[in-house]
């Protein structure tokens, strides 16, 4: 009986999570497209703080990261820099996209560009071309639950089974509360993870080197395997061009999910309150690496990297103290797929089939709650029961197409010649090359598909830009207040009527 006490106490994890995004959303309308999407803008900054928090800690800290760095060494440091990078973009633009959002009304990423450039086909463009990334980071997020419950059952749940488990816990809390039930469980969840991955990654210390101290590790792995601890990593397939292009096309990527959740803050100072805060939550990393780094001389044969931490917590730990850390990786992985589903979601519902299919608020409301469940049971389900590369690789992939709205969002706040025909254009353009180079000519010179996608992608978006129509004067006046006279009346308008004379 002893034996299964962590995998009931991971178990009981996923009951506690469904008990609390279930009753989040109690006397609500959830059939409110405002309510169940973006949590009718109410959170404060300490739960903007935990829901931004805890949604950018995810499987691949207890799971990837840790898998990395027994695999490859420093290079999953990446992690570490780009979610820093990530605070600072929540920072900056979080309050600009809340500020506007208010305003008039979006909901989405997409929907906002929409309306920027007066067209929702560059907005549904949009939507189905980030939602591959976010996608993809779903798919990382319920393989990684499917791999706890099979290790802390001793392989009695087969990961097919965990992966149904899993999307089955999430869809029944959010179906019922959307943003208000990722809201409420990533702040417990974040609570359980800042506690296990210290503990965990300290207890994991204390045994190794008979002190609490990171440094006889790195000591060690200087000394016995040193081609750990420089690029390109021990298995040579991460050099400083592609480790670097990671980073840059990370930073570039404004997601779904982050601007959603942007949209239930209160106000932009509860936004940039939590942004400032982020940097302290993302420390769960270190003590996992540092369990990676570990498992290289414990674990010299692990058939699963991705699964290192959980099978050094298994076979060192008490039981109870492996079963936080499947209960906490747990809480990182589905903290994470939830608003990768719920965004898509929303997305879908209100970008790509509303104005195809004319929905009026009510249908979209309505569509939008049940489009989770062929969401989960024809996309993430399969691909993660496939398990088609590691958990970092497929983060890394899906960043790529994320990346490929950054240009629209640049001339969404600072440049008001940006039109619908750059941008359309531009966002295909870079979305054909990165497919290309991601899955056909992986990564040429060794540079990230997203870079170059990115690099095509605004190439057209300026030049075709500098040659088309600008969106009409009112929407510009909406979105650039200060610069309408001067593009309207001294540059565009008079061009326009020289061309037509």
């Amino acid at each position: 009986m002893q034996s299964y006490i962590p995998f009931l106490i991971t178990v009981s994890y996923m009951v506690v999570a469904v008990v609390l995004g279930f009753t989040a959303g109690k006397g609500k309308n959830m059939n409110n497209v405002e309510e169940w999407g973006v949590g009718s803008r109410s959170f404060g900054p300490i739960m903007m703080y935990l829901l931004i928090g805890a949604g950018g800690v995810s499987a691949y800290t207890f799971m990837g990261s840790p898998g990395w760095a027994y695999t490859k060494g420093v290079p999953a440091l990446y992690v570490v820099v780009y979610l820093t990078y990530m605070a600072i973009l929540a920072w900056y633009f979080g309050p600009k996209v809340w500020e506007l959002g208010k305003k008039y009304n979006h909901v989405t990423q997409s929907q906002a560009i929409a309306d920027r450039y007066e067209s929702k086909a560059l907005g549904g463009l949009t939507s189905i071309v980030t939602s591959i990334g976010v996608l993809a980071y779903a798919v990382i997020q319920t393989t990684g639950s499917a791999y706890i419950l099979n290790v802390m059952s001793y392989g009695l749940i087969p990961t097919w089974v965990g992966v149904f488990l899993s999307l089955g816990a999430i869809a029944i809390y959010l179906y019922k509360s959307g943003l208000k039930a990722i809201g409420v469980t990533n702040a417990f969840q974040g609570a359980l993870m800042l506690f296990v991955s210290w503990f965990v990654g300290l207890w994991a210390t204390q045994q190794f080197t008979g002190s609490y101290s990171f440094r006889p590790i790195f000591e060690r792995v200087m000394q016995d395997v040193p081609e750990f601890l420089t690029l390109p990593g021990a298995l040579g397939d991460m050099n400083a061009t592609f480790w670097t292009t990671s980073i840059l096309i990370s930073f570039f990527s404004i997601w779904q999910t982050h601007w959603i959740q942007w949209m239930g803050a209160d106000s932009k100072q509860s936004i940039r309150r939590s942004a400032t805060l982020l940097p302290t939550f993302y420390v769960v990393l270190i003590p996992m690496i540092v369990v990676g780094f570990i498992g290289i001389f414990a674990y010299p044969n692990l058939a699963n990297p991705d699964t290192v931490a959980i099978q050094f917590a298994v076979d060192n730990m008490p039981v109870i103290v492996a079963g936080l850390l499947g209960a906490g990786t747990l809480a990182a992985a589905m903290s994470s797929c939830e608003p990768c589903i719920h965004a898509t979601a929303l997305s879908y519902s209100k970008d790509v089939l509303q104005p195809l299919l004319k929905w009026n608020e009510t249908t979209v409301g309505i569509w939008t709650r049940r489009l989770i469940f062929p969401i989960m049971v024809f996309i993430v389900a399969p691909i993660s029961i496939i398990q088609p590369a590691s958990l970092v690789y497929i983060l890394l992939i899906g960043y790529g197409f994320i990346g490929q709205s950054f240009p629209s969002i640049v001339g969404m706040f600072f440049w008001p010649r940006a039109t619908k025909h750059g941008a359309f254009w531009g966002l295909f353009g870079g979305f054909v090359v990165t497919l290309l180079f991601s899955f056909v000519i992986p990564h040429p010179m060794d540079i990230h598909a997203g870079i170059w996608g990115l690099l095509v992608n605004l190439t057209i978006f300026v030049v075709v830009s500098l040659v088309t129509k600008p969106a009409s004067k009112e929407t510009i006046e909406r979105f650039f207040p200060e610069m309408v006279d001067e593009l309207y009346e001294e540059k565009i308008l008079p061009s326009i009527q020289a061309e037509t004379k």
